[in-house]
C-alpha cells in the first residue's frame, strides 16, 4: 500500500550504478516539463505539459524515448479574453469517441487567482494532433481555480479541480452533464489542514488526479504546499469502493505525503501527477520534480515516471526513483 496510508516497508532500492540494460531507463523523460500528463490510446501514448503560451502534444509508442518525439502545437490562445494567458496544467482525455483538452488559463490583463479558470477544447477527429479544436469555453465552476480533471466512476462522469477559498486552495468535485458542462452542487473533499500542505507561505492543495483500484476503491492524489517550496509533495485521499465521490465524509486523507523530496534520488519538490496504464495492464504514475533544491516553479521541473503496483485494491509506490538507478521499462 502507499506508505502514507498504512505502514508497509518500501521496496529495497538497488545500489546506484552506471550500468543500464536495454530493458531499463532513467528519469527524467525530458529536461523540462512542468505539470506533465500522459494518456494512452491503443499502443500510442500522448504527452503534454505546461508551456505557458500554447498547448502542444508529443506522440510515441515508447515513453522512454519521449525526447525523440516531435512537439506539435495544437492550439494557441486568443490575444484577449478570459483564456488569453498563463496556459497551465493541460490534460488530454478521450471521452465518448472525441478528444477533450482541459487547461487552466487567466484573463488578459488579469493574471491573478481571481481571474483563473479551467477551459475545455473538443476535437471530433481520430488524431488529436490534427483536425479542428472547438473551444467549448470555461467550465462554470462555483469558484475560480486551477488544475481541472475529469473522471468516470460507476457510470457517471465527474470533474475535480483546485478552488480558491479565502486564504486556502481546496479540492472540489462536481458531476458533469457532458464533458464541458457541470451539473449540481460542488463538494469540497480536502483542505490544506496538515503542516506539510502549508510550506512556502501558502496553504495549498491542488492538481487532483483520480485513480481506481482493481476492486473499485477510489483514490485522489494531489499536490500540497507552494510549488516554489521544496516541501511541495504528493498527498492521497481514499474512499471505499462504491462510495459517492460527492460525499465528503467518504474520503480519508493520508497523514503524510506519498512522494516527497528525496535528495538521495535526485528528486526535489515532486508534484502534479497523473496516472496511465500500459498495454500489458501495468499502472504507472507521471509527475514532475526539480533536479536540485531551491529551484522553485521554473521550467527546470522535469517529467518522471515509475510503476505503481497493487496489493489487492491498495496501490504500492516506492519513494521517488529512477534518476540514480535505472528502472524497468513500461511494458
Amino acid at each position: 500500500m502507499i506508505q502514507a496510508l498504512l505502514p508497509l516497508a518500501l521496496l529495497v532500492l538497488g545500489v546506484p550504478s552506471a550500468a543500464q540494460s536495454a530493458e531499463e531507463f532513467r528519469n527524467p523523460l525530458l529536461d523540462s516539463g512542468p505539470d506533465p500528463w500522459i494518456v494512452r490510446d491503443g499502443a500510442t501514448y500522448y504527452y503534454m505539459n505546461t508551456l505557458g503560451n500554447r498547448l502542444a502534444l508529443r506522440r510515441t509508442r515508447d515513453l522512454t524515448r519521449l525526447a525523440e518525439a516531435p512537439e506539435v502545437t495544437v492550439w494557441t490562445p486568443p490575444a484577449r479574453g478570459a483564456n488569453a494567458q498563463s496556459i497551465w496544467a493541460p490534460e488530454l482525455h478521450r471521452i465518448g469517441g472525441k478528444w477533450y483538452l482541459y487547461y487552466t488559463a487567466a484573463a488578459s490583463g488579469q493574471d491573478n487567482d481571481a481571474h483563473r479558470g479551467i477551459f475545455v477544447l473538443e476535437n471530433a477527429g481520430r488524431d488529436p494532433m490534427r483536425g479542428m479544436w472547438i473551444d467549448r469555453g470555461r467550465l462554470k465552476t462555483a469558484r475560480t481555480g486551477i488544475d481541472g480533471t475529469s473522471f468516470a466512476y460507476r457510470g457517471r462522469r465527474y470533474f475535480a479541480y483546485s478552488a480558491y477559498d479565502g486564504p486556502d486552495s481546496v479540492l472540489r468535485i462536481v458531476r458533469m452533464a457532458n464533458p464541458w458542462t457541470l451539473t449540481g452542487p460542488e463538494t469540497t473533499v480536502a483542505r490544506p489542514d496538515r503542516a506539510w500542505e502549508r510550506q512556502g507561505g501558502r496553504q495549498i492543495v491542488e492538481g487532483p488526479e483520480f485513480l481506481q483500484g482493481p476492486k473499485g476503491t477510489l483514490y485522489l492524489t494531489y499536490s500540497g504546499s507552494a510549488c516554489w517550496s521544496d516541501g511541495y509533495a504528493l498527498g492521497l485521499l481514499r474512499a471505499p469502493a462504491g462510495s459517492d465521490p460527492l460525499d465528503a465524509a467518504a474520503w480519508t486523507k493520508a497523514a503524510e505525503p506519498i512522494l516527497s523530496t528525496t535528495p538521495s534520488e535526485g528528486v526535489f519538490a515532486p508534484g502534479h501527477n497523473g496516472f496511465f496504464t500500459t498495454p500489458a495492464g501495468e499502472t504507472w504514475i507521471v509527475y514532475h520534480a526539480n533536479p536540485a533544491p531551491a529551484m522553485g516553479c521554473s521550467a527546470r521541473r522535469s517529467p518522471r515516471i515509475q510503476r505503481v503496483r497493487w496489493d489487492g485494491d491498495t496501490p504500492v509506490l516506492d519513494k521517488a526513483a529512477g534518476v540514480v538507478r535505472p528502472l524497468a521499462r513500461p511494458r
